[in-house]
């Protein structure tokens, strides 16, 4: 029983030295949660400041994204700092980060990923290979940029769908960009039996596609490309102006939508 009492003395003492450093604490405690907070907003203050600036000096959002977010980072950790030196705490930190060489290195293993997307992101951001607003595609999506990011690139689909691609896979992988072509081709393969007439046939074609499908950049190839039994095998290839990617696809439906009303004509399809 005597083991007993002194063990619940033991720990009724420490818990109210712990409840008086905790009280001692408690100013500097609520000075550092004021600090931190005032680093915050003036973080993001700061951020929305560098972005309209460099937006004005710039005038890529890529870039200024990246400035803000690196200026925005950078206060945030002064203020980290500044509210545990205010608790007395940034040597033990100091301590810690300088003998934590091995938690680094299975920080750097599980942060693998997140460092990739942010180095392939300063290259997206620097080298360019698409901006904001091109239509671009890549990892199976295509889409307009709308984002870059550090981590990660926002797309929307012709869908409304936004997606977010990590830079990672970005860089990886082949991007085919839309908007630096000034023309889309786009190309249609039929048969047409030896009996239709086929070079008349294709006159039709030319004619009916040339006044009306819009956004032609050029006018319509029509080739007789081999034989195939009792047909001939034909390939269309329109040029479309690149402007978006709505207008491609409205010439794409014209332009099947016009052939198969001409071979109808011509008695080719029921």
């Amino acid at each position: 029983m005597a083991d007993y009492t002194e063990w619940t003395n033991l720990i009724w003492t420490k818990l109210d030295r712990w409840l008086q450093a905790a009280i001692k604490m408690l100013p500097n405690l609520a000075v550092a949660v004021i600090v931190f907070i005032l680093f915050f907003l003036l973080a993001k203050l700061v951020r929305r400041f560098v972005y309209k600036l460099s937006c004005r000096l710039s005038h890529k959002a890529a870039i200024s994204n990246l400035l803000s977010s690196v200026v925005y980072f950078i206060i945030f950790m002064i203020g980290l700092f500044t509210a545990l030196e205010v608790l007395k705490l940034d040597k033990a930190v100091s301590s810690l980060l300088a003998g934590a060489g091995i938690i680094g290195l299975a920080l750097g293993f599980a942060f693998q990923d997140l460092t990739a997307n942010f180095i392939s992101g300063i290259y997206i951001t620097f080298r360019k290979p698409f901006d904001v607003g091109d239509i671009i595609e890549t990892n199976g999506f295509t889409g307009n940029v709308e984002k870059i990011q550090f981590r990660s690139t926002i797309m929307r689909t012709q869908d409304g769908l936004h997606i977010i691609v990590p830079n990672k896979d970005i860089f990886q992988k082949p991007i085919i960009n839309h908007s630096l072509s000034t023309e889309r081709k786009i190309q249609l393969t039929l048969l047409i039996p030896y009996a239709k007439e086929p070079a008349l046939v294709l006159n039709d074609l030319t004619r009916t596609l040339t006044d009306s499908v819009a956004d032609l950049s050029q006018e319509p190839d029509i080739f007789f490309e081999n034989i195939e039994g009792a047909n001939l095998k034909v390939t269309i290839t329109l040029w479309i102006s690149n402007n978006n990617l709505d207008a491609y696809n409205k010439a794409r439906h014209e332009m099947i939508r016009k052939v198969l009303d001409t071979l109808r004509e011509q008695k080719i399809l029921p």
